[in-house]
């Protein structure tokens, strides 16, 4: 199995990420596996949106940048685009891009999951003043505990 490949996305007008702050998609792809790699990037893309880790409305990389990012061919990227137009996850929308739908099928919808971020993000908030922590110290350790987790992402596999 080859190293994760590490997919940056830039888009500075996505409303979900106001805070300009750089995303990244972790892929694994394997060129010796059985499973022809549009496949593979479609089944880890469809994971990605069912768990919340490429948000609704979120902007996908171009085909040319994507092929080019992953080595591979821009015709694989854009099978693998259509195959996730078709299954609902991804829609097209001509020149401005390819973007996550609204309610990707498999997903948690979102007011669910936006309540379920309220409860985390308030069960957290008690826990933390139950310690005699503050706001500022409590974002401290939650910016840390993000960045390890991303980092742990990133390292598992090489």
């Amino acid at each position: 199995m080859q190293s994760p490949s590490i997919v940056h996305l830039t888009d500075p007008s996505d409303p979900n990420h106001r805070t300009g702050r750089h995303r990244q998609m972790v892929l694994r792809l394997d060129t010796a596996a059985a499973i022809p790699l549009f496949e593979q990037l479609r089944a880890q893309l469809a994971v990605m949106v069912a768990v919340g880790r490429l948000e609704p409305g979120s902007r996908m990389p171009t085909v040319r940048d994507l092929a080019t990012q992953l080595s591979l061919a821009p015709g694989t990227i854009a099978r693998t685009y259509r195959e996730l137009e078709r299954d609902g996850v991804l829609e097209g929308r001509g020149r401005r891009g390819t973007f996550v739908v609204d309610e990707p099928p498999h997903s948690e919808p979102i007011q669910e999951r936006r309540e379920r971020t309220e409860t985390a993000a308030h069960r957290f908030a008690f826990e933390l003043r139950q310690l005699g922590v503050g706001p500022e110290a409590a974002r401290d350790a939650l910016d840390a505990a993000f960045r390890e987790l991303e980092d742990s992402e990133m390292s598992t596999g090489t």
